[in-house]
C-alpha cells in the first residue's frame, strides 16, 4: 500500500504553490481522480484539497454574463436560480450526467478536466493505451470500440471526453478562467481541450500547476430555445453515445443565431461554425437542421463496432434542433 500525503489549501496562492511538489494533484470532489486512483491509473503522492480556497461561488458579471466558480458543485450549479432560468442548457446536460450522489461531490473545474472512460485507459491489465503510457500504442483501435470517436481521432488515440458540461459549455461560448505561476489567463472553452494528436496524454491547454479558477459564461442569447439531447443506452448513469447541446435565437420563427456542439464523437466537444452559419437568418425545418448536421459530421469516420453513431448523430442533431425551436 502507497502513503499519500494531504494538504488543505487556504486560498489560490496557497494551493498553486503547494502542487507544484513533485508527483502532486489538486482534488476537489474527486469523483473522477479517487476511481484513476483506486485503478492504478493515477499514483500521485501528495493530494491539494482546493475545497477550501473560495471558489465554489456563482455570481453575476457586469455585462451581465455569470462567473461558476471552479469548486461550484454540479448540483448546485444545475439548480441555481440563475443557471436554471439564463442557462437552461447547461443545467439540462448537469442533470443528464451521473446520479444525484456524484452531482453532489463533482464539482465544475473537476467536471471540466474529466478523464475518457476508455476501458483501455481505465483498465491498466491493458498494456496498450498511448494516453496512459504514451507509445504503447491504442488498444482500442482494433479492439472493441463501440463508444469511441467518429470525429478528430488520431492514430495515436480514438478515446472521448465523457463530460456532458463540457458540450453544453462549448455551445454556451464559456470563458475557462485560470491561474498558475505564471499569472491569470482566459481561456476560451473551444480552446481549452486538445485534440489527439499524437500526444494523447495531454487532454487540455492546462500549464504546470494551473487552477481553474472559474468558468465564465456571456451574456445569455439562448434562454429560451435551448434543448440538450443525450442518447445512451439506459436513461441514467450512463456515458453519452451521443449528445448534442442546440442552443437559438429565433425571431417569428427564424433563427438569428445558432449554436450545436456534440459530444459522445471525439476528444473534445465538436463545433462546426459553418453549420451554425447556415442556419441562421433562415427558418428552421428539419432539411435544413438534416444539411447542418451534414456539415458537423464532415469527415466522420466510423470503426467496426461505432459506424452507427453516424447515423445517431444525424438524427440526434435534427432532434436537438426541432425541440430547441419548438420550446415557447
Amino acid at each position: 500500500m502507497r502513503s499519500i500525503d494531504f494538504e488543505q489549501a487556504t486560498d489560490p496562492a496557497g494551493a498553486i504553490r503547494l502542487v507544484q511538489q513533485p508527483d502532486t494533484k489538486f482534488i476537489g470532489g474527486g469523483t473522477n481522480l479517487i476511481d484513476l486512483m483506486k485503478g492504478d491509473v493515477e499514483q500521485p503522492v501528495r493530494l491539494v484539497d482546493i475545497n477550501h480556497i473560495g471558489l465554489e461561488q456563482i455570481t453575476q458579471l457586469p455585462d451581465g454574463g455569470l462567473r461558476i466558480g471552479a469548486a461550484a458543485r454540479n448540483s448546485d450549479t444545475a439548480n441555481h436560480p440563475l443557471v436554471r432560468t439564463r442557462y437552461p442548457l447547461l443545467s439540462e446536460a448537469l442533470l443528464s450526467g451521473a446520479s444525484p450522489q456524484l452531482r453532489n461531490m463533482a464539482t465544475v473545474g473537476g467536471n471540466l478536466l474529466q478523464r475518457t472512460r476508455c476501458p483501455y485507459f481505465m483498465d491498466t491489465a491493458f498494456a496498450m493505451c498511448n494516453k496512459r503510457a504514451p507509445g504503447s500504442g491504442c488498444g482500442a483501435r482494433e479492439g472493441y470500440n463501440r463508444m469511441h470517436a467518429i470525429l478528430g481521432m488520431s492514430d495515436a488515440c480514438i478515446a472521448v471526453n465523457p463530460s456532458d458540461m463540457n458540450v453544453a459549455l462549448a455551445a454556451l461560448d464559456a470563458v475557462v478562467q485560470v491561474s498558475g505561476p505564471q499569472g491569470a489567463r482566459s481561456i476560451p472553452i473551444a480552446d481549452f481541450h486538445r485534440l489527439p494528436g499524437s500526444t494523447p496524454q495531454r487532454d487540455t491547454v492546462l500549464l504546470p500547476a494551473e487552477l481553474i479558477t472559474s468558468v465564465d459564461l456571456p451574456p445569455p442569447l439562448f434562454a429560451r430555445h435551448a434543448r440538450y439531447v443525450k442518447v445512451r443506452d439506459r436513461s441514467s448513469y450512463a456515458f453519452a453515445l451521443v449528445s448534442v447541446a442546440a442552443a437559438l435565437d429565433m425571431s417569428g420563427g427564424v433563427v438569428r443565431q445558432a449554436r450545436i456542439a456534440l459530444g459522445g464523437v471525439a476528444h473534445k466537444p465538436w463545433r462546426v461554425p459553418a453549420a451554425e452559419r447556415m442556419l441562421a437568418g433562415q427558418p428552421l425545418d428539419d432539411a435544413r437542421s438534416a444539411r447542418a448536421a451534414a456539415l458537423l459530421l464532415e469527415g466522420a469516420q466510423g470503426l467496426e463496432d461505432n459506424r452507427f453513431k453516424i447515423k445517431l448523430a444525424q438524427r440526434a442533431i435534427v432532434r436537438a434542433l426541432r425541440e430547441a425551436g419548438e420550446k415557447a
